[in-house]
Parts: C-alpha cells; structure tokens; sequence
C-alpha cells in the first residue's frame, strides 16, 4: 500500500535556525508529513543520495510583468525561478508607467493582474503593492482583508523628480498624486493603524531607499563631467550617500508611526551601516549587490548590468556578504526583472534598469556564500527562505522542512559546476550580467507543492502554482 505521493530519499536535509540531518523526506497531499530513516511506500521516489535538500527558496523581491506582457512574463520568469530552487516569488505591483499602464483604484486594477497571472505561474505566489494616490492609501485594509496582501511600497527616489524624463514632476510617471513625505507618512500612518488591528500579522511597507534631490545634483555633477557614460559613472550619480539620507528620513518617520519597516536590495556598506542599528526593521540585499563590480561589467561592454540602486564595486560586496553573515541581511532575494537588451541600448540615461536573476539565488548562495565564504547551509536556507517567510506572513506554510509545511523544497547537487548562460537560466530574458560566472551546486529538481515541476534542467508538465492570501 503506497502511503506517501513523494519521498526523497538518504539527502541531507537542511533545517533553518537548526542545521543539518540525513534522512527521508516523506510528501501528501502536497505537505510534507514525515521526517526519519528508512521511509519507504511512495508512488514517486527521488534519490537524493550525496545531494543537499533545501527549502524552496521565497524570492522575496520579483517584478513580475513590469516590462512585458504580464501573462508571458509570470510563465517565463517564474520557470526561471525553478531553475534557482526557488518555489514561491513575491512581486512589486504598482499603478502608472511600466506594469499595466494604468491608474485608479486597486479595488479595480489589481483584480486585472490577478487574472493575468491566474494559470501561467510555476511558483507560488503573492504581490506586494504600492500607494501611489491618497485614494489607494485609503484602500489598504480592504486589501489586506479581500486579497490578503501585508506589504507595501513606497519608493523614496520618485519622490518628486521623474529621473527618466529629466523632469521636476515625477507625476506623468508614476501617474499619482504628489508623491513626496508626506504622502510616505499618510502610507506609513495607515499602515501602523491597520498593524494595531491585526496584531496577528506583520503589515510592513518595503523602501527603496535613494534621495532623489541628492540623485539631481550628482547625476547632473556626471553629466557635466563628460566622462565615459558607463556603469560606474551610473553609480556615481546615485552613490551610497542617497541611500544614507533616504534611510534616515524613512527611520524618522517610521519612529513616529510605529509602521513595521524592510529596506530593500541594500547596495552599499554605507547602506547597511545606516540601516543596521533601527530595531524591528527587516533588511534585504540582492545576488548582484553581492556579487557583482561596475568596473568588471564595464570592461565587457554593454548597459546590461544597469539597476537601482546601482551596481557598486567589491568593497561593498564584501561589506554586504559580511552582513548575509552576522546577521545584518535578513534575507538575499533576486529583485527579479526581465528586460529584454534592446531596452538597454547604448545610451545610460534612457536604457531601462534592472535584469533577471531568480535562477541563480540558491546556486550563488551556495557557491560563493558556502563554498567560498564558509556560510553554514542553515545559514543559506535563513536567508533565502525562512527569513522572508517570516517577515511576510509565509512561516508555518513556506521557508522550512518541517512537518506540516508545504512541500515546497529543492535538490541540489553539490558537484555541479555550470557556466552561466543565458539559456541555462530558462528565461525570456535575452542576456544575463552573470554570462560567463561559473558556479558550483546547482538544483537538479524542484518541488512546488509536492509535485515536481524542475528535473535535470527542464520543466516537468504545467504551470501549477497558486495565489498566496497572506491576511
């Protein structure tokens, strides 16, 4: 008689916060039921045998249909996303330019991509939105109790100056109302409002955090220098100063209100040495503030690596791994955001920021935060999966082996060393700003609800991941 659906058998399992075990890894109906040593009567086995059993990473920061379709990109990107280990994304969705192009009452727009991404995503997955207009501000504890959705938005270097445009008046962007402290205060106060309410969930607004009046001065400061308008000189006009300034406003604000507060995809020593000390914050970095150097980029060419913030050198990478480490970082996610080569172009200024990078969270965590920098696998699997479970209402569901939670895990194989490439990542993107890096331990299956959906480097049926409510 078959008692389990799935069982992974003799890997090394990895518990967060705990360590390391050698066991079987018994599934049904799509939880994970049992834990121990010679488990056997299952429909489906995988042997895990000299490989490491990971929890399925939450990549907590993905940008799902932001320069594409919504429909295609949820496909493209969350099959991306298996390739990493990755079994749930949470997307950034907002009003105005990008995304749907649109702008009005969430209680209308986001029930439209919902239905976009309904059936074409491999993960699962959850959305996190932005307040862009007092009227949506108004909106969050209907949103937090009909879509379950516990975290905010609020991006600092909007406020008040469309970059892209070279414009004082950042509205016919992001198509709102004034978008300045003041409207981040009224987010932040009706946040906490709605925390007092429901101390059972943890209602956080997520910051990206860059002084856009700083960016003005520095960004004009390189365009007059007439240097090499290039990755670095990117950097330049959003040095780490504009992270510093940014953070301390939004402390100061969060202070007053109370709000539960992550800084995202910190970039920079500076960043994280601001960020660090404020009590109750949750702080974020990504795989290329981690792992990738301007100068190195530069040398190869092209506008690919361009993001924001931006890209900085190898002694911030260092900082920000020394975080990851000691418990600075709370959690390492992608910021995942397919933009195809031809919105990059070759002029800086106009070429779209951001690229993909969700199938390569659990490889680089485990190449060059395990591997070369000795990072404990439980330590790896914190800030990959528990630690974002947690902060964003996930835990006892996502970011653990334990009995009882979704079977949602990946397999990695420690021996395995590939080569970047565009085509390994199964995305839509067509370049990668890690082509050419090589890694070693790499997922060889992937789990999503207890049925595998990643093998030996190709997909396994359909899409079959599911809405997360997280109210």
């Amino acid at each position: 008689m078959k008692q389990y659906d799935l069982l992974v058998k003799d890997g090394l399992l990895v518990l967060p916060y705990h360590g390391e075990v050698r066991a079987d890894l018994a599934i049904a109906g799509g939880r994970i039921v049992a834990m121990g040593e010679g488990l056997s009567g299952a429909d489906e086995v995988i042997d895990a045998s000299g490989k490491v059993v990971l929890p399925g990473a939450v990549d907590a920061h993905f940008h799902i249909g932001i320069y594409r379709d919504m429909a295609v990109d949820a496909y493209e990107e969350t099959r991306s996303s298996l390739v990493g280990g990755a079994t749930t994304v949470l997307s950034y969705f907002r009003t105005g330019q990008h995304y749907l192009d649109k702008t009005g009452p969430y209680r209308t727009i986001f029930p439209e991509a919902l239905a976009a991404v309904d059936g074409q995503a491999w993960t699962d997955y959850g959305f996190h939105l932005a307040p862009m207009t007092v009227e949506q501000i108004e909106e969050i504890p209907e949103l937090v109790t009909g879509h379950g959705i516990t975290s905010y938005k609020y991006y600092m270097f909007y406020k008040g100056f469309d970059l892209a445009a070279n414009s004082r008046d950042a509205r016919s962007f992001t198509m709102g109302d004034e978008y300045d402290l003041g409207h981040l205060f009224l987010i932040m106060e009706k946040l906490a409002e709605v925390q007092r309410a429901r101390p059972d969930k943890r209602i956080s607004l997520s910051l990206h955090c860059e002084q856009s009046e700083l960016m003005r001065v520095f960004i004009d400061r390189v365009q007059r220098a007439g240097g090499p308008q290039n990755l670095r000189a990117y950097s330049e006009g959003r040095p780490p100063l504009t992270e510093e300034v940014a953070i301390a406003e939004a402390v100061t604000l969060a202070a007053h209100t109370g709000v539960e507060v992550n800084f995202l995809h910190l970039s920079s020593a500076q960043a994280l040495a601001a960020a660090a000390p404020h009590r109750g914050a949750r702080r974020e970095t990504t795989l290329h503030h981690l792992c990738l150097d301007h100068d190195e980029l530069d040398a190869r060419g092209g506008l690919g690596g361009k993001v924001n913030p931006p890209v900085r050198t190898r002694e911030h990478n260092d900082a920000l791994w020394a975080g990851v480490a000691d418990g600075a970082i709370d959690w390492v996610a992608s910021d995942h955001a397919c933009c195809m080569e031809e919105h990059k172009g070759d002029a800086l200024w106009p070429a779209r920021p951001g690229f993909g990078g969700t199938a390569l969270l659990y490889p680089v965590l485990f190449s060059e935060g395990h591997l070369k920098r000795g990072l404990p696998l439980a330590r790896i699997a914190e800030v990959a999966s528990a630690n974002p479970a947690r902060a964003y209402n996930l835990w006892g569901r996502k970011g653990s082996l334990a009995v009882g939670f979704d079977a949602d895990f990946t397999v990695l194989d420690p021996a395995v060393t590939r080569t970047v490439t565009s085509e390994l990542l199964l995305s839509g993107q067509d370049h990668c700003p890690f082509e050419g890096v090589a890694a070693t331990g790499w997922p060889v299956a992937t789990v999503v609800g207890g049925r595998v959906a990643f093998r030996d480097g190709a997909v396994v049926g359909e899409p079959g991941g599911s809405y997360l409510r997280r109210g």
